[in-house]
Formats: C-alpha cells, structure tokens, sequence
C-alpha cells in the first residue's frame, strides 16, 4: 500500500473539518490493488471508508462514483430495500484525491457459491430489480451517461471488432458473436438505470431473522442507463442460484418483458474474455494475451453447436413467459367510426346532387326493401364507434364522417340563403354510405 493508514487518517480529518480519528485500521477487502484504503473511527461514534486512487484508470472510477452518490439524494434512496454509502466529502492527497464514505457493514457472497432457494438468491434479484425500477432521471439529473439499445449494440459491435483485430480472437468466436449482433430479437429490450456490470461481490448481506438479506450495495461507479443485462451477466458463474435469482428479478421488476435479457447476458459474460484479451494486446502483456486466448479457446469449445437466438421466432415456452409476466391494463379504446380528412359535406353535396335517395325515409338495401336511415349526427365528436371498415387504400386520418338521419337535436341549422345545411349534409353522407356499402 502506497499510503500509510495514518496518512489516509489525516485525510480524513481534512475531508471533514472538525472531525476527530480515534482509531483506523487497513482496508484490504475488494480495493484490488487498485485504492489505498482504510477505516477510520470518528470521536462521534462514525465509522468511514476513505480511498485514494492508485492510478489514473481508478481515478477516474472514483470520480464516477463520487456523482454517482450525488445523483443518490434522500428521495432516490428511499426507492431502494438496501443502503447505499453516504458520501461525507473529499480532500486532496498530492496530485490524488481522497473521498471518504459512510462504513457500511454485512458479509459477501462469491458468485459461485451462491445457494438457490429462499434468502441469498431472491434478495439478490429483488434488489437488482429495484435498481432497474429507479427513474431514468435519477441518472439524467448528474449528466451520467444514458445509452439507447441501439447505442448499446453498436457498443457490443466495436468491441468485438477490436478484438477480432487483435488476430487472436477464434473464428468459431467471432460467427458466434456476429450472429448475436445481428440477431434483431435479441436487441428489443427497454433501457433502465443499471449499474453496468455489478457483480455479487458489490452486494453486502445481513442475516435478518435468519435469512441472508441484501442490506447494502457498495459500487456504485456504473451507474447509468443501458442495458439491464450487464447486470445479471454474472448470472452464469452462479449455476445452482441462477434461476431462482432471475425469477426473484422477473418478480420484482416493473418494466416492459424482456425475453432475451439472459442471452444478451451471456453474452456480456463471453465478452469478458474478449476485454481481457483487448487489454493484454494494448499493454503489449504476452502473459494476458496467452491467458486470454486460453480461455477464449476453452469458450469456443463449450459453446459448439450452441448459439443464442435459434433460427426461429420466440417459441411456445417464450410466448408463454411473456404473457405470464405481462402487466395486466385496461384495453385500449379503439376508434372504429368511418375516418377521413377528404370529407367535406358542402362541396360533396354539389357533385353528388343528382344522386337523391330513392325515398325520403331511408335507402335501399341489398334485399331492395328500404332501410330505415340511422338518427342524423352533426357534431362529429358525437358520431358513433361502430360504423363499416373503409375499403383498403382509402385515405384514413381523424375527422369523422357525420350519419344520414333526420333532424339534429337543436331543430337543424339553415345558411343564410335560406337553404338547410343539414339536409345537404344528410344527402351528401348518405350518397357517401351508399358508396362505401357498393364497394
């Protein structure tokens, strides 16, 4: 460690004026080399997390997780079933900066020994469906980023170009991903705020009533929105709790169905090996490039035969899943009145004149008995909702086409020349209902 504990300790009190240390310890667990850390306790009672990047890429994380906790206000916080570090402020450590954090206390869970059932598992996918539930303003409001399912795709798109760049990528690899890329079902999927890759080891839990509860979540650096599936990629380092996660997810979550969010998943899982081998060829690192290959290599093996999307549509299962996990809505009113935006009753009245109904009391049907004429509507805001469908072709647009009848509620209207607008409305749009029934 760079940093002496007590070297972080005077940070702390310059990040918190006023504030005394009265014991810190070494920080070790999940900083990877990457963060000179400790813990230190206040004369408060307080205990706080303070971190100092050790390079420039870890400086800038820090820097994301800085707005990210800002973007976290009391309001957004209360959205979420866990705690989120409270940030107390920052100091500057030389040319570094150090960001000191509420102590949040809970153990860790690796991935793969994640247990199914009831407890770690189902806290795990509820809480993650409650972040992806957090309004997308929440995100908007720090200026962080935002990313459409196209953006994300064409994100995927460069990255495997940079790796197949690198020449080392295996063919099998490269269809496998290309086809996953242009897979169109595989990219229809509704953006949510995510924390872009979290893992299970950002999760803190507490035994509540003895069960494993999640009770914090610590990394917060990702937050944006995208793709809700960066979020459960690690879903296939965890074979015996993976369904019962999901299925707390899928339960948890308000959003539209998703039914290729595990392979797109997957997929991120795979892309993994394919950033390792990106990072080893631009360090110019032999040793990463000939780990990654390896695995690269053993992926390729496993997955033959395999693919993501099949040649087919969704099937029956799919179809299923959706329905089972659609919300349920009130039907939406449907307007099916005869439409048209070419309907005028004064100007269709003039070249229709000499075509008079053959009597006054109704028109005549295909029987050729008369059929009573429907009561005449003026105000086409009144006109009923169930007229004949319009011939294939027409026009269709959203001013209604008044019914022939009698005289309107108010008594009828007359122009100034004396002359019944109404009953050339009714001779206008009865000639036009003949016209449509003869089509």
């Amino acid at each position: 460690m760079a940093r002496s504990p007590l070297t972080l300790a005077a940070s702390v009190t310059s990040a918190l004026p006023g504030a005394g240390v009265v014991g810190v310890g070494v920080l070790t667990e999940g900083t990877t080399g990457r963060y000179d850390a400790a813990i230190a306790d206040l004369d408060d009672g307080r205990r706080v997390v303070v971190r100092v990047p050790a390079d420039e890429d870890s400086a800038t994380e820090l820097a994301a997780e800085v707005r990210a906790l800002n973007a976290l206000t009391p309001g957004v916080r209360s959205l979420l079933p866990f705690r989120a570090p409270e940030l107390l402020g920052e100091a500057a450590v030389g040319d570094a900066r150090a960001v000191v954090v509420g102590f949040l206390s809970g153990y860790r869970v690796d991935a793969a020994h994640l247990p199914p059932g009831r407890g770690v598992a189902t806290s795990l996918g509820a809480s993650l469906a409650a972040v992806h539930a957090l309004p997308h303003s929440v995100v908007k409001s720090e200026g962080l980023p935002a990313r459409t399912p196209q953006q994300v795709r064409a994100d995927v798109t460069r990255l495997i170009d940079r790796a197949v760049a690198t020449r080392r990528l295996p063919l099998q690899l490269q269809d496998r991903w290309q086809r996953a890329v242009d897979a169109e079902e595989l990219w229809r999927f509704e953006s949510a705020v995510v924390l872009d890759g979290v893992g299970t080891g950002a999760f803190l839990l507490e035994d509540l009533d003895g069960v494993p509860t999640v009770t914090g979540l610590l990394d917060w650096h990702g937050l944006s929105v995208g793709d809700p599936a960066t979020d459960l990629q690690w879903l296939a380092s965890a074979p015996d709790a993976a369904d019962d996660v999901f299925a707390a997810y899928v339960a948890g979550s308000g959003r539209a169905p998703d039914a290729r969010v595990r392979e797109r998943a997957r997929l991120y899982a795979e892309l993994e090996f394919a950033k390792w081998l990106i990072h080893g060829h631009d360090e110019a690192r032999d040793d990463i490039v000939a780990d990654a290959v390896e695995l690269l290599e053993s992926l390729a093996a496993g997955v033959t035969g395999d693919d993501f999307v099949g040649d087919g549509s969704l099937d029956v299962e799919d179809a299923i899943a959706l329905l089972d996990r659609m919300p349920e809505s009130a039907a939406a009113t449907v307007d099916t009145s005869m439409q048209t935006d070419a309907y005028d009753p004064d100007e269709l009245a003039r070249w229709v004149a000499d075509e008079e109904p053959p009597s006054d009391t109704g028109v005549v049907d295909e029987t050729g008995d008369e059929a009573p004429l429907l009561d005449p509507i003026d105000d086409p805001a009144e006109a009923p909702q169930s007229e004949p469908t319009p011939p294939a072709g027409d026009d269709v647009s959203t001013s209604p086409i008044p019914l022939p009848g009698a005289t309107p509620p108010d008594g009828g209207t007359r122009r100034e020349d004396g002359t019944d607008a109404a009953a050339d409305a009714e001779r206008a749009s009865e000639a036009a209902l003949r016209r449509w029934l003869s089509d």
